[in-house]
């Protein structure tokens, strides 16, 4: 028998100009067997329809809040973070003036469709481990009519989706106004005696690639960048590069060496928090090396498929 969870989560979701996806995204945290008490969608200054989405979302749903935020260039370094953030404090604050009480707190970009009992199966995973700190599902993408699920390091949760322990959200500082802000949660949480995950087979599926949203050439140009940002060592920014460059499509790999390479070229700064810049400065290589081969012995196209 299930443990009762209701009611023991809020859930934020960032949207900009997302009326093509955000109907089918709310459709399946709308149909969630375990529903969040609150769900606050950020509307990062939307030009198309997504507005009227979210009045009518809220019009018939007590449970869901927006918030509107003046247009800006869509950014997926420092401006990501702050409208993220912007969330997080809004439903933190409306729980305080409204007595609600919960114990984890979820992040879902607005192109991404949950399986009908994702932050359920999550959630008990928290409930079996005290030191479960953040969690995840896998990402999935359809390919016609199959889900094909993107590979990454596997212990580590992803960025849309995830969900942390609200005593971990706290001691880690809570969303960081920085480039690459999940990776900055993951390092402060293992620092700290927490645990991550990544279930693989609870499902939540990625309506675009990861970092595509302004194309991809763009987006692994900002990768690259907030990998020099983060201080991650040179040797390891060429191996990513020589990875990206074998998959599909290539000129991803060019992009993120220009996004490393041209930031270090060109001095540009990199992050003040000590604690992250520790953690790259003295991250050992055979970690480092042990990840990149992992992901090397899995053939993309060969991932993990279910039918629909």
């Amino acid at each position: 028998m299930e443990p009762d969870l209701k009611g023991k989560y809020v859930l934020v979701t960032p949207a900009k100009n997302e009326e093509k996806n955000l109907p089918e995204v709310s459709k399946s945290v709308i149909g969630q067997k375990l529903k969040p008490e609150l769900w606050v969608i950020v509307d990062d200054g939307s030009t198309d329809g997504t507005p009227s989405i979210l009045e009518d979302l809220q019009a018939s749903y007590s449970w869901i809040q927006s918030i509107r935020l003046p247009p800006r260039p869509r950014d997926i370094t420092f401006h990501y973070s702050y409208v993220c953030k912007q969330g997080f404090d809004y439903a933190l604050e409306y729980c305080r003036e409204n007595g609600i009480e919960l114990e984890y707190i979820g992040l879902l970009d607005a192109d991404t469709v949950l399986e009908e009992n994702y932050f359920g199966k999550l959630l008990i995973e928290f409930e079996k481990d005290n030191s479960l700190g953040i969690a995840s599902g896998g990402i999935y993408y359809d390919i016609g009519g199959k889900l094909s699920r993107e590979v990454t390091t596997k212990h580590l949760p992803r960025g849309t989706g995830r969900i942390w322990r609200k005593e971990c959200f706290l001691e880690t500082g809570g969303y960081q106004v920085e480039p690459s802000p999940d990776s900055i949660s993951n390092i402060k949480a293992l620092r700290r005696g927490w645990r991550l995950m990544q279930c693989t087979d609870v499902v939540q599926i990625q309506k675009r690639k990861t970092s595509a949203a302004d194309g991809l050439w763009h987006g692994y140009i900002k990768n690259g960048w907030m990998a020099y940002y983060l201080g991650k060592n040179p040797f390891i920014a060429l191996l990513n590069v020589l990875y990206y460059s074998l998959k599909s499509p290539h000129y991803t790999g060019a992009a993120y060496f220009w996004g490393y390479f041209g930031s270090a070229i060109r001095w540009e700064k990199k992050i003040q928090d000590s604690e992250i810049r520790a953690y790259y400065r003295n991250q050992r290589f055979v970690e480092s090396l042990s990840t990149i081969s992992g992901i090397f012995s899995r053939n993309p196209e060969e991932a993990r498929e279910r039918e629909q």
